[in-house]
């Protein structure tokens, strides 16, 4: 049995480098033929053409695309992630705090779809073809077929505007920004470490709405995957050995069946995870959630290229990272893995 070598660690980082450069490329074409004007949302419309001229030419947009790349690689290299065209400030401190308010609603959601999906997912296995099993796969097909935009505006419209069950977009109310002092960017951590009692109910009531839309997609996939899994092992000689030692189902779910398939949820999840971090677009702009989606989206709308790259590069990194570590994981802790390497 072999196991996990250096150089096949190696090789897998250097997949994970290949794969970031690839989309750093894509991303880079792809912006430059955006149809829109970024020296138009910086001069204005009117501006005299010389001027349009100039700014042009202080951006590097008078130079061919691989030119232009090439400078783009070269500011990277030394950590430049240049200037943000939408607030004038430098990129990476921008993303130093949109990204934390995506972080902490893609850990909610992934926490949320986690502890409701894998049970789902389980209880569908074990109950096979009956109303459970209905019930389960009726509710991750829902969650799967709907667009997440539908899911956000009847949410806000119900839960907010009508029952007032919950905060509505943004992270506080109005009255209690800026009294939490940011030491991790992450408001719910943030006003528990202040000792803002009030501030953090307030910030979960906002929080709790959006991420449980945004779970739900996760949801699905993860119940759908954790039903699909359990069945595969039901059916395996050692839960039949266990079922005949007179182990209840649940019994043999629980203490057989979930653990063997562990290692195949680690990969699962950290695909959901990686997902909610990159999908979080259309749940952030609906809420007015100030994160790396609603800060990537404004930055399309004018062509904001600085903001645009990096924000694809950092979530591109999480996303590969997720999936780097769930394929070690695999590889180190499934014995099949490791003899097929």
């Amino acid at each position: 049995m072999k196991e996990l070598t250096f150089s096949e660690l190696g090789k897998r980082i250097l997949q994970l480098l290949v794969s970031l450069f690839i989309l750093l490329c894509v991303t880079f074409v792809i912006g430059r033929l955006l149809p829109t004007d970024p020296v138009g949302a910086i001069v204005g419309e009117l501006a005299d053409p010389a001027a349009y001229k100039a700014m042009r030419a202080r951006l590097g947009l008078d130079l061919p695309v691989y030119q232009q790349f090439w400078i783009y690689l070269q500011g990277l290299m030394q950590g430049d992630l240049g200037q943000a065209i939408l607030t004038g400030n430098t990129v990476a401190s921008d993303l130093a705090q949109a990204f934390p308010a995506t972080l902490e609603l893609a850990t909610l959601a992934i926490l949320i779809s986690t502890l409701v999906g894998v049970p789902l997912g389980l209880a569908a296995a074990l109950f096979r073809d009956t109303l459970v099993d209905q019930i389960a796969r009726f509710i991750a097909l829902f969650g799967h077929s709907v667009p997440i935009f539908w899911f956000g505006i009847v949410g806000l419209v119900i839960f907010y505007a009508g029952l007032a069950w919950v905060g509505g977009p943004g992270r506080v109310d109005v009255y209690y920004e800026g009294i939490v002092p940011s030491v991790t960017g992450m408001m719910l951590i943030d006003s528990l470490i202040a000792g803002e009692v009030e501030v953090f109910w307030n910030a979960l009531s906002h929080i709790i709405l959006p991420a449980c839309i945004l779970a739900y997609a996760a949801m699905a996939y993860i119940t759908r995957m954790t039903r699909s899994f359990t069945l595969e092992q039901l059916s395996q000689d050692y839960v039949i050995a266990a079922r005949a030692k007179g182990v209840s189902p649940a019994g043999t779910v629980i203490g057989h069946v979930l653990p063997n398939i562990g290692v195949q949820l680690i990969t699962v999840l950290a695909i959901s995870y990686g997902n909610l971090l990159e999908g979080a677009v259309v749940t952030e702009v609906v809420f007015s959630w100030p994160g790396i989606g609603q800060y990537m989206t404004n930055a399309l709308m004018i062509g904001d290229m600085n903001a645009i790259l990096a924000a694809t590069i950092i979530v591109g990194i999480i996303f590969m990272i997720l999936n780097f570590l769930a394929d070690v994981a695999y590889a180190v802790l499934d014995p099949r893995t490791r003899e097929a390497t």
